[in-house]
């Protein structure tokens, strides 16, 4: 098995992808980490908040890993539906900087998944809710899909000398809008507000239907990209 070390912005998608992939928790780590032999796992934080000071223990006993970017994103492309997978060749940052993901994982990761949407991800410092704001994004910078994290992780990961891959598939697609009430619902590190959910089901009861469906369609969009990481990573 190769070095492979991927990173995730919140707790849901490491323990939903560990689950998939059959990884068992590393408990010498005091957050949730995931893996066997030379593949790791771990969030690292909204808008990856955490990456700076995860970094050295993650890469602890792997001598230049591949990092993956992982995780869901939220479509820009009208063409894109819930649960799609994105495999882009490079991420637009927030201040417009592109960044390549490294050639050679990557033609092998198309080469599992023909079926992946290709092109550009666009990185945000915040999230994208509305499809109005999706449609500006999208013709602004072309990308088919926005993430919060992949950008720095890349960048952070080719400041160490590590190739990297963007692994993504979509929860919410360009014509739907998130009530703001769920962005509000993980912390910067990445966890779930429970008791904020909670009192959410009781204020605004009207935004349960569409909690429940993104959670249908990120559960859809994390066995997707586990898929392509259970091949990828054999």
């Amino acid at each position: 098995m190769s070095r492979i070390l991927i990173l995730t912005a919140v707790e849901l998608e490491a323990r939903a992808l560990a689950r998939h992939l059959a990884l068992p928790a590393v408990p010498s780590f005091p957050y949730p980490v995931f893996g066997r032999g030379t593949l790791r796992l771990a969030p690292i934080g909204l808008r990856a908040g955490k990456l700076g000071s995860r970094w050295p223990a993650l890469r602890a006993g792997l001598d230049q890993p591949l990092v993956i970017s992982a995780g869901v994103c939220g479509a820009l492309s009208p063409s894109l539906r819930a649960g799609d997978l994105v495999l882009p060749e490079s991420v637009i940052g927030p201040a417009a900087e592109r960044l390549n993901v490294t050639p050679t994982p990557y033609a092998r990761a198309t080469g599992l998944a023909v079926e992946a949407h290709r092109g550009t991800l666009a990185t945000s410092r915040d999230v994208v809710t509305t499809a109005e704001a999706k449609a500006a994004l999208f013709s602004r910078t072309g990308a088919v899909a926005v993430d919060m994290e992949s950008s720095l992780i890349l960048a952070h990961a080719a400041g160490a000398g590590c190739p990297t891959l963007v692994v993504r598939a979509v929860a919410d697609t360009a014509s739907e809008t998130l009530p703001s009430e769920l962005a509000a619902l993980v912390s910067d590190e990445g966890k779930l507000r429970t008791g904020r959910a909670l009192a959410l089901t009781i204020t605004r009861p009207r935004v349960l239907p569409r909690a429940l469906a993104l959670r249908r369609a990120t559960h859809r969009a994390l066995a997707a990209v586990a898929h392509l990481l259970a091949a990828f990573a054999v």
